[in-house]
């Protein structure tokens, strides 16, 4: 935001509103209040609405071509749900230690987090939770609002690693995600524990497959047919998803428009962590390192939270299997290491985003 937005481009834009009143002040503030990140480059601004990313297109259409490494105001966003697309998929669990891909989905004609009014917030509540609570067989599955939690509940699902607490990273804070805590918010997952979506936390919902394997596939083939199924539950009872051509599902911040997609493995890589290079490797792959304490923790040790750094201009299939192609050269180089030998021919080139 810092780097994009110009003098000219506020004068233009100040005193303009959304259809809700929200402001292009409004949408700045967190990275007003937040200038840089220990670890990351982030965006700095977000969406109140839908309607953000039209009023405000001269500050987010720069802002969106910078942060995806290009992607220009024509362009066509890509959809592609079909699992069996999918090459591989089946990590070395020596050194991959859990597998999981996430999105979010928000819900139109509703405000985003960061302008929602608490009876918004608790009407996706009950969109969320009247499409999840239909559906069955492996999907089926228990809604718990943080609220009236008990702690018995509540210690289960930290113990699961579940469990989303109140915003404290001042990113999310400064954006006003955590007004009104905890009314409105809960936790849904169905019985197996594989499949869970967090309600009305950074975007109306979050929706993820997950386990402790590194058979990636599987957990994407999960991720899409349980996402469809709440879709359709969500049609059913007459509302549908943000969504448009350009910039595809529409989500709180622009970092996740597109698919919304982040593929992720903790991967356990002890040579290759201290190898110079690495940091350059993942960025000729277009992969980011985090922590496996998630966005505000520092990448420390030899295992990392690996996944892709774009959401935009490429689909669901093609960014998933960019995360299984990157983590199997990773794997690759890590066990050219352990064999004492030199991974400098084995360093990719950097891959174009489309």
């Amino acid at each position: 935001m810092a780097k994009c937005l110009t003098p000219a481009i506020y004068a233009k834009l100040y005193d303009k509103a959304t259809p809700n009143g929200w402001t292009l002040d409004q949408c700045i503030q967190t990275g007003v209040d937040n200038p840089g990140h220990p670890f990351i480059m982030t965006v700095g601004a977000v969406a109140g609405d839908e309607e953000s990313y039209e009023v405000f297109a001269d500050l987010f259409d720069p802002i969106i071509d910078e942060r995806f490494n290009g992607y220009p105001k024509h362009a066509i966003h890509p959809t592609d749900m079909d699992a069996s697309k999918i090459r591989g998929g089946m990590f070395d669990e020596k050194y991959v230690l859990s597998s999981r891909v996430r999105t979010g989905r928000c819900i139109r004609g509703l405000s985003l987090p960061p302008a929602c009014n608490r009876a918004e917030r608790r009407e996706v509540e009950k969109v969320s939770t009247d499409a999840l609570n239909s559906l069955s067989g492996e999907f089926k599955g228990q809604y718990y609002p943080l609220g009236n939690m008990t702690e018995q509940q509540q210690q289960q699902l930290i113990d699961d690693h579940f469990l989303f607490d109140k915003p404290v990273s001042p990113l999310l804070t400064c954006a006003g995600m955590a007004r009104d805590w905890p009314d409105g918010r809960g936790i849904w997952h169905n019985d197996k524990k594989n499949f869970l979506v967090w309600v009305n936390e950074e975007d109306h919902t979050r929706i993820i497959s997950m386990e402790k394997s590194g058979n990636m596939r599987r957990v994407f083939q999960r991720f899409c047919d349980g996402i469809n199924k709440v879709e359709q539950a969500i049609q059913d009872k007459g509302w549908e998803f943000m969504w448009n051509e350009h910039l595809g599902y529409i989500l709180t911040c622009p970092s996740n428009l597109g698919t919304g997609l982040r593929a992720g493995v903790h991967v356990r890589i002890p040579k290759l962590s201290k190898h110079p290079r690495l940091d350059e490797i993942l960025d000729n792959l277009r992969l980011q390192k985090r922590g496996t304490g998630g966005v505000d923790t520092a990448a420390e040790g030899d295992t990392f939270d690996i996944s892709n750094m774009d959401r935009l201009g490429q689909s669901e299939v093609q960014l998933v299997q960019r995360v299984i192609d990157g983590v199997d050269l990773l794997i690759k180089l890590e066990k050219q290491l352990e064999k004492g030998k030199r991974i400098d021919s084995m360093i990719p080139k950097p891959i174009s985003r489309y």
